[in-house]
């Protein structure tokens, strides 16, 4: 068998991952495929995988590197299972432009990733990427089976899904420690051991529908007046989400940095008071990767140095999920799928949605949600009218569609004009085509 990982130079999470793999019965003996477009992070990978594969695995494990898109094809080759974990662009510069030109327009963001304009040119960025991926994957590795970690997660698996024909499913981190985070943050840990909860809705605006405790008896009661007192105690911790809960009725997988920017309730230059209150960390992703690369920098020679120190399994998705395929023995994930057949009746059935998912010999099997909560579906509806327009954007290859991405995000129009927005646009699509910051974007018309 053979695993390929896409972008192994993100080191830390290669580890975790295929680390996992060497941990998993069926699949520690596999090939494992690392390949980056970054020679020095391929090599640090290889040399901590393959120190821990000596540590934890005794050597089953077979793993080969491969440097440059010339040779993404061979790592690929004959794969049965292809791990994305790319982020095209970089913090430099494509993360600092879009962050700095949308500042220029008096734009505030706080990750930028997923959706509003940060997460638009990411997914344009990215796109082109994945259709080669896909175009070599349909070539040498026909029976391959993607799972991808990249965000934003809705527009690429999307895209993925709908134009290619290679099996793809989206994972996301936030989806298993959804309710262990919420119970233990409201002082109900005691109430994590057997609960039983349903999460639906899109990625990293999942709904937490349901959850009961291991006698079935409804949590959302006390969850509701917990985090009411939490609000009113002036803490100021996860306050987006908690006003999810006041205001909509339900809890949200993803932190609230992430969804303060994702909707025009918080993030609103008319009422800065807004920021202080409930919290919101402006710029919070350069900061984080600015972080990150300095802790990496200063840790790197200690990992490397202590690379055999093992591994224990971590909760990520994964390797669960390459296992329950080989083994043919089901296991539960929420997978990010096609709403093929309105898998979520009130959501479009070429939307991506975010639920839960039998895993088996067949793959990923997605189970029938029904209808969202109205005030739910209005939310998620929100964000998958810029997923749409801009999968629709990097399809045509229409500046068109970027315009009217940019148009229908909330954060983006209840702050800007539509003249701004427009302009905004085309200063960032000259930023990531100049040919000195890398020339990220294909050519729009």
């Amino acid at each position: 068998m053979k695993i390929c990982f896409v972008g192994a130079g993100s080191t830390v999470f290669a580890r975790n991952v295929l680390g996992d793999c060497m941990l998993t019965e069926s699949l520690r003996e596999a090939e494992m495929a690392l390949y980056d477009i970054d020679g020095q992070r391929l090599e640090d990978s290889y040399t901590i995988l393959s120190a821990m594969n000596n540590t934890v695995n005794e050597g089953r494990a077979r793993l080969t590197k491969f440097l440059g898109v010339e040779n993404r094809k061979d790592a690929l080759r004959d794969a049965d299972f292809v791990i994305t974990a790319i982020q095209v662009g970089l913090y430099d510069p494509c993360t600092i432009i879009d962050f700095e030109v949308p500042k220029k327009y008096g734009l505030r963001q706080t990750i930028a990733d997923t959706l509003g304009i940060g997460g638009i040119f990411r997914a344009l960025r990215s796109i082109p990427v994945f259709a080669d991926i896909a175009r070599d994957m349909e070539e040498v590795a026909p029976r391959a089976r993607m799972l991808n970690y990249v965000n934003p997660m809705a527009m690429i698996t999307g895209y993925m899904q709908r134009y290619t024909n290679v099996p793809t499913v989206g994972l996301c981190h936030s989806v298993q420690g959804c309710s262990k985070h919420l119970l233990a943050m409201l002082g109900l840990g005691e109430k994590v051991e057997g609960h039983r909860d349903l999460i639906a809705g899109i990625n990293h605006m999942s709904w937490l529908l349901k959850i009961e405790d291991k006698d079935g008896n409804d949590l959302y009661p006390e969850i509701r007046a917990k985090s009411k007192e939490s609000m009113e105690s002036g803490l100021i911790f996860d306050m987006v989400r908690y006003e999810y809960i006041q205001k909509l009725g339900y809890y949200c997988t993803e932190s609230s940095e992430h969804n303060a920017e994702y909707n025009m309730f918080f993030i609103k230059d008319k009422y800065p008071e807004l920021i202080e209150r409930y919290g919101i960390p402006l710029d919070e992703y350069p900061r984080r990767c600015v972080s990150q690369i300095a802790k990496w920098n200063a840790e790197k020679e200690e990992v490397l140095a202590n690379a055999q120190r093992g591994h224990h399994r971590s909760e990520e998705y994964g390797s669960y999920i390459m296992n329950a395929v080989v083994t043919n023995t089901p296991y539960k994930i929420g997978g990010n799928v096609l709403n093929t057949g309105g898998l979520i009746e009130n959501l479009p059935h070429d939307a991506c949605v975010e639920i839960p998912c039998m895993v088996d010999g067949n793959f990923v099997n997605p189970c029938r949600v029904g209808r969202l909560p109205v005030q739910l579906a209005a939310m998620n509806l929100t964000n998958i009218n810029v997923q749409m327009c801009t999968i629709e954007a990097a399809v045509t290859l229409k500046k068109e569609h970027i315009y009217h991405a940019a148009m229908m995000d909330p954060h983006t129009a209840s702050e800007l004009s539509i003249d701004d927005i427009i302009a905004m646009c085309d200063e960032l699509i000259e930023a990531h085509s100049c040919i000195d910051n890398g020339g990220y974007l294909p050519k729009y018309k």
